[in-house]
Order: C-alpha cells, then structure tokens, then sequence
C-alpha cells in the first residue's frame, strides 16, 4: 500500500459528516484528499477548513449532483482530467429521502432517488475512476454500506408500486454490497481492492437526526472504522468482503447469489450508459 502521505483519495459526499470528517482525518495524514459535494459554497468552505485545522493545503473541491448521471460523468472526467491516480475511492454520499413528506421522489434521470444517489451514481462514478485506480496499484475502493439491507425486488426494482423510504435506503446499500463483490472480482488481478462497511449504527449525522432524531453512535467511531478499511496495511490484499465496523461479518443472504449479483449488475449497467436501454 501507498503510504497515507503519498495517496490521493476522492470522497464522495464530503462536505458533511463521515464524508468530511474521514477527508480531515486523511489529510492530517498528508493525503491529497479531493472534496466532493453538491454545493460549491460548502466544497470550498470545507476545504479552507481542513487545510486550517491539517495545514495540508493540497486539496481539490469537486461539485456533482449524484442524482443526475450527467453530473455523475462530469464528475469522473474532470477527476481524470486532473489527476493521472487515485489511491483511495471512497463512496460515502448517500440520501435518506425527504424526512418532512416521506414521498417516493425520483431522480433528474426518472429513477427511484434513493436507489439512484446511494448506488447507481457510485456504480458508474466507479466503473469510470477505474483506470486511475489501476494506475494507483495497489490501490482501494471503500463503498459505505449499512447493516440495515433488504433484498432487492427485481420485479419492482424502482419501488413504484410499494414505496417506504427506509425499505429503498436498505435495499440500496445491499446493491452497493453486491457490487463490491462483482468489483472485487473484476479487479483482483489489477491490484485494486474493493470492500464494504457499515461503519457505525446511527451515528450524528444530519440524516439521522432528521429521521431518527437521536445519535446511538459518535461519527468518530464511523471514522476509525472506515480509516481501518481504508488505509490499514492489514488489508492489503483483502477484497470482495463486507466489515461491520471493523470486524469482516456477512451480508444478506442475496449479497451471495451469484444469479442476483449478475442481474443487478446488467441492469445498472443500462441503466447508467445512455447507449443503453433497459429492456
């Protein structure tokens, strides 16, 4: 592995919560962390203060809206326009939904918005990073996940005909769990590993506080646990695995159906390529 001082990392959804607070914990550590938000404002203003809390002024702010695939690819591109390497990838942004109406929403590309911000943004924000990741080797992807999964309804795969917000956030970080391990497969032989966490159970976060209303857990613990994932030598070639904070656990049962994984991978992939249809 690359020492931590020598790596740039991309994080997605950064200007709050783990996302941040993991993005100045790297960067009190030398790395060249990319910033990654919706907001111009707030990308710049987190990255004024990790380098005045770091002193590690090498940092890039990136603005994408994962719910337009447009964005998404904007995204990618102006990332490899930029940097000829990416040491670490970690996909952190995620949605809970509206907590005030509780409604199914869709994206800009008429996809459940869930299912879209959670996992189809990260599923093609990766596939398109994968070069820079190869240049890097060794290098690591990092999806965050959730210990809350519900498997994936093929049938109604966009949830328009039962809709629960907490069901779509749960079925999404199931999807992200499936494709690390398909990722994982694809790209053992580069040099790039990829795994999946839970990193804490309702920490303090803003989604949890707007639908839960009270933390169980500090984002600090999240941070220690995705920084174990991460950065730790200690997995240095461990790959296609799911962590429950720090310790390797097992996912739902649907993550392991290779059938499964198989579909949900083909119809990601039509998806999000603009070449494609879903038929």
């Amino acid at each position: 592995m690359t020492p931590v001082g020598e790596q740039t990392v991309l994080i997605t959804g950064s200007t709050d919560g783990l996302g941040k607070a993991t993005a100045r914990e790297l960067a009190a550590q030398g790395a060249t962390v990319l910033i990654h938000g919706r907001d111009p404002e707030r990308v710049n203003a987190t990255l004024a203060e990790i380098a005045r809390d770091t002193g590690n002024r090498k940092g890039r702010g990136y603005c994408a809206d994962l719910s337009d695939l447009a964005q998404v690819r904007r995204l990618a591109a102006e990332v490899a326009a930029h940097r000829d390497r990416l040491d670490l990838l970690i996909n952190n942004a995620g949605t809970g939904g509206n907590a005030a109406t509780r409604r199914r929403e869709t994206s800009v590309d008429g996809y459940e918005l869930i299912f879209a911000v959670n996992y189809l943004s990260h599923f093609l924000l990766t596939r398109r990073l994968v070069p820079l990741l190869e240049a890097a080797a060794p290098s690591r992807v990092v999806n965050v996940a959730s210990v809350g999964q519900l498997p994936l309804d093929f049938d109604d795969l966009m949830m328009e005909k039962r809709h629960v917000p907490f069901d779509a956030y749960r079925k999404s970080k199931l999807a992200m769990i499936m494709f690390t391990i398909d990722l994982a497969a694809e790209l053992s032989a580069r040099g790039v590993t990829v795994n999946s966490l839970h990193p804490a159970s309702l920490m303090d976060t803003k989604m949890v506080r707007e639908w839960f209303g009270n933390a169980s857990s500090t984002v600090q613990e999240g941070v220690d646990a995705l920084m174990k994932i991460a950065v730790s030598p200690a997995l240095d070639g461990v790959t296609g695995r799911y962590f429950d904070g720090k310790k390797e656990s097992r996912a739902n049962a649907q993550a392991y159906d290779t059938a499964a994984r198989a579909r949900l991978w083909r119809l990601s992939d039509e998806l999000t390529e603009p070449r494609r249809k879903v038929g």
